[in-house]
């Protein structure tokens, strides 16, 4: 623990860490406000609003670049400061305009705020304000120069949050600008990041800009749909419309950082292509109908085929709530009586879990990325497949010198903070993680991230590995969307029930399904197994549950409409094991939840599959499955709660030609990702994967 000293504050005596910024230190009694300030980031010292009164000290202080010491007397609202701070307030108003009626952060700009509480009314500057045109630097970013108050909290959340470093600053005094490293446009993240810190309207979105206001919004705080990092997103919206996304109150496992994705390609949700109405195939053509004569044909002929003893296939979604994917388990196995069930996999977390056996603690959060001393990255390109992991080693490095490592096949991100990086090919990764061997035992523990060509034995020798360095090792294995985690956990797997518990007679995988010329019935929800791919049987009877017309759905005899993951409440689980809440935001018309059609199929074919409704079936999966009975408290209030399915061996083989990555990048989203428009317009979609292009298909 550090020293502690001991200061008076507005009269009141206060202990604090030594050396701690003074800022910081008065944050639980006073009001310290500042514009360049930022937590985490680089000191700056620019904006001189947090000027405060010290004792002794010959003129006021920047708060926020004064480490506290022993014996200080602080004054935080002595005539001196206000007065001080009022004067700041007229500078920067000198040349802002006042436009606060028509500004995007009218109700949420900290200039706004600070000017009601301190009453810089009015200034004795008479001169013309200086004006130069707004600006679009990309369709996610606008920069109007004019409001800017040169905080620099957008040059800095770039280059040491993202590691992007793609804004600078041009001309000096009032001339001065925030400008793009390639002058008249944006190359970079897209991330929106240096809109959501700016603290006045100088940075607005494209999507969001002239909209709304934040007072005529509602505000959900659910999980981004698209990677598997599992980002909180907090998404406003007005009637059945999502017009913003951010997560300004810090309150998910990525505090405030989100992806161009989880920050702005919610806009596939409203797109005009999103199915609305059930179909059914007549006289060779899709022909909408109404959901009862839907549910009604399904399970007709789901129950002719069973009473015949036809075989069925299931997929399953990796971006379906765990809730969703157990009933679609339960019902594949105790109404359809098969264990032909199975969904796209991209990590192979049977078996780690299996190496694991017997350990405990062995799983690591994504805050332990922020605190360990070692970070290694295993095939994997980190920044563009999961930003969020990517963004807590970057602060790991910056806060606390963490030492990183990458072990990939081209170059990424991370080298440019790494103590060391080895490049191998896929199948060769274990021979150079074992050339670091020395500089990762020397890190004193480590977070090991396996990427998806890290599979069967290789998974097997990476943990051996990890036990001779003699320091604390903890994995995660990194999947692709939203939910493959819970998917696995589910038991959405021809071999593995919930729980990761071997079934008596193991069922066909997808790739075998869709292989299987004498397959009767073919089930898909949410995905598009047939985008590039044949289905042998010409014969199978295809239900397909999608928000649009996938290719797959296309082919389909029955589509039903289902609704997205802003649509439905449930849980899911991410790429590192930690479950959080879905909680429904929007509605779109003529959709259903995939849990809702399961109850009204079991419904129509009489079959007893339990209740159908979100907290039942999550109970079932608490009193089932091992690590899942969480703390419902912990929930409901927006927190993740970590799960460890089993500790204990899975005797399963795990074939490793059915993992692989779909290997999207920062600007595709698999399927889903062709839907928004956001992420197809701007200029570095479909972006690189280890420096390589990504093909738009």
């Amino acid at each position: 623990m550090a020293d502690q000293v001991t200061l008076t504050i507005n009269g009141k005596q206060v202990t604090a860490p030594a050396g701690q910024l003074l800022i910081e230190t008065c944050k639980a009694m006073a009001e310290i406000p500042a514009f360049c300030y930022y937590e985490g980031m680089s000191l700056q010292a620019a904006c001189r609003m947090c000027l405060v009164e010290v004792e002794k000290f010959p003129k006021l202080q920047t708060a926020c670049t004064l480490p506290v010491a022993e014996g200080m007397v602080v004054q935080t609202e002595s005539e001196a400061v206000v007065k001080a701070r009022k004067t700041t307030l007229e500078f920067l108003l000198s040349n802002h305009p006042l436009d606060c009626p028509v500004c995007d952060k009218g109700g949420e700009c900290e200039l706004q705020d600070m000017v009601f509480k301190y009453g810089a009314g009015e200034s004795r500057f008479t001169e013309v304000k200086q004006h130069v045109p707004e600006k679009q630097w990309s369709p996610v970013v606008f920069y109007d120069g004019p409001r800017c108050i040169l905080c620099y909290r957008c040059i800095r959340v770039c280059d040491e949050g993202m590691g992007v470093g793609a804004l600078g600053l041009t001309n000096r005094g009032i001339n001065s600008e925030i400008t793009p490293s390639h002058g008249d446009h944006l190359e970079c993240d897209e991330c929106g990041a240096c809109i959501d810190i700016c603290p006045v309207g100088a940075l607005t979105s494209g999507a969001y800009r002239y909209k709304t206001r934040p007072w005529e919004m509602e505000h959900t705080g659910t999980i981004c749909t698209h990677c598997g990092d599992g980002c909180k997103t907090t998404l406003g919206t007005r009637g059945d419309e999502i017009v913003r996304a951010n997560n300004r109150d810090r309150s998910g496992i990525n505090e405030e950082f989100l992806c161009i994705k989880g920050r702005y390609a919610f806009d596939f949700n409203h797109h005009p292509e999103r199915l609305q109405s059930p179909m059914i195939r007549l006289n060779g053509e899709l022909q909408p109908v109404s959901w009862t004569e839907a549910i009604k044909a399904v399970a007709a002929k789901f129950t002719e085929v069973k009473s015949k003893g036809g075989s069925f296939g299931v997929i399953g979604s990796t971006r379906s709530a765990n809730e969703e994917n157990y009933l679609l388990q339960k019902f594949a196995r105790q109404v359809l009586g098969t264990n032909n069930i199975d969904h796209p996999r991209s990590g192979d977390i049977v078996t780690l879990l299996d190496a694991l056996s017997g350990k405990t603690d062995a799983l690591a959060t994504v805050d332990d990325i922020y605190h360990a001393k070692g970070v290694l990255v295993v095939g994997s390109d980190l920044s563009q497949q999961h930003p969020l992991l990517a963004n807590q080693a970057r602060a790991n490095f910056r806060h606390h010198k963490a030492k990183v490592f990458t072990v990939t096949r081209g170059p990424v991100r991370e080298d440019d903070i790494a103590a060391a990086s080895v490049r191998a090919t896929e199948g060769q990764e274990i021979a150079a993680v074992e050339s670091l061997k020395d500089k990762l035992a020397a890190t004193g523990g480590l977070v090991v991230l396996i990427g998806a060509s890290v599979k069967g034995d290789d998974v097997r020798k990476l943990v051996a590995l990890g036990d001779s360095l003699g320091v604390p090792v903890k994995y995660i294995c990194l999947m692709d969307a939203s939910n493959s985690r819970g998917a696995m956990d589910m038991g959405v797997t021809p071999d593995l029930s919930p729980g990761y518990k071997p079934v008596d007679k193991p069922g066909k995988t997808m790739m075998q399904m869709l292989a299987d010329a004498s397959l009767d019935v073919l089930w898909v929800t949410g995905e598009n197994p047939l985008a590039g791919a044949e289905l042998a049987s010409k014969n199978a009877f295809l239900v397909v549950q999608d928000m649009f017309l996938t290719e797959t759905a296309k082919r389909a005899d029955v589509v039903l409409p289902s609704a997205s993951g802003y649509e439905k409440n449930g849980t899911i689980t991410n790429t590192c094991g930690q479950t959080q809440r879905l909680k429904k935001a929007v509605e779109m018309m003529g959709t259903k939840t995939d849990l809702a059609i399961m109850g009204l199929l079991a419904r129509a074919m009489a079959a007893n599959i339990g209740a159908s409704n979100v907290d039942a079936v999550f109970e079932e999966i608490r009193s089932t499955i091992r690590g899942y009975n969480v703390p419902l408290p912990v929930l409901m209030t927006g927190g993740a709660a970590h799960t460890m399915p089993v500790n204990g061996r899975v005797p399963v083989a795990v074939q490793a030609d059915l993992i692989s990555s779909k290997g999207d990048t920062l600007f595709t989203s698999g399927t889903l990702g062709r839907y928004s428009k956001t992420l197809n317009s701007v200029m570095e979609a479909p972006g690189k994967l280890y420096g390589q292009p990504v093909s738009k298909s």
